[in-house]
């Protein structure tokens, strides 16, 4: 059973309809209570780094995906919510984040992207390039998936990089370690490369609670 969190800056009706596609079992909370249920959570988020952040807090919910984490089970962020995992944003004055993964997000350089023509925010569809190994790229190619943001994480080791896009700079588009996974594109809107990670992820949480 997958546990999307709900914290008022998730896109949770395209990572619920996602999951129905791959008939898996979800359930959408606020609860740390009742997220606890669930083998496995999804973070999804879209907007400020800050608020989402002053909400996690507010609510608990920070506390708690931070120990769920750290007793293994598996989480998965997603755009906004793979950016909260590492440990501040310079998003709106300097925020700390769940500090789950280590590096920064910062914007992306004005004098790259003017000098590029690169356009911000990084708004549609880039390749992927495969740095390393994952359990949650199993069977994937370099492919297509869909980005919508402005910031983008500075991770402090390359191995916490699994996959990368090109934006006139490296832009880390799949993260993990151990059992925390991110995503900074929208894999429930990247056609057959994005299915794929979620089906992964379903895979690596079955895997856990396996007895």
């Amino acid at each position: 059973m997958i546990g999307i969190i709900d914290y008022g800056m998730g896109n949770l009706y395209s990572v619920s309809k996602a999951l129905e596609r791959l008939n898996v079992s979800y359930f959408i909370s606020d609860s740390p209570e009742e997220l606890d249920r669930a083998s496995g959570l999804i973070l999804p988020g879209v907007g400020s780094f800050k608020d989402a952040m002053a909400i996690l807090n507010e609510t608990g919910l920070a506390a708690y995906i931070q120990k769920a984490a750290r007793a293994e089970k598996p989480l998965l962020g997603i755009c906004l919510g793979m950016q909260l995992l590492f440990d501040s944003s310079e998003e709106n004055g300097l925020t700390g984040g769940l500090s789950l993964l280590k590096g920064t997000v910062v914007h992306f350089p004005v004098g790259v992207m003017k000098r590029e023509q690169l356009k911000v925010p990084h708004m549609g569809w880039n390749r992927l390039r495969l740095n390393r190994e994952s359990d949650l790229l199993d069977g994937i190619k370099e492919g297509y998936s869909y980005f919508v943001h402005s910031y983008y994480v500075k991770a402090e080791a390359d191995a916490t990089v699994i996959a990368a896009a090109d934006y006139g700079v490296e832009v880390p588009a799949v993260v993990g370690e151990g059992n925390v996974f991110g995503t900074q594109f929208h894999p429930e809107k990247s056609s057959h490369t994005g299915i794929g990670i979620l089906r992964n992820f379903v895979t690596i949480v079955e895997e856990k609670v396996k007895p």
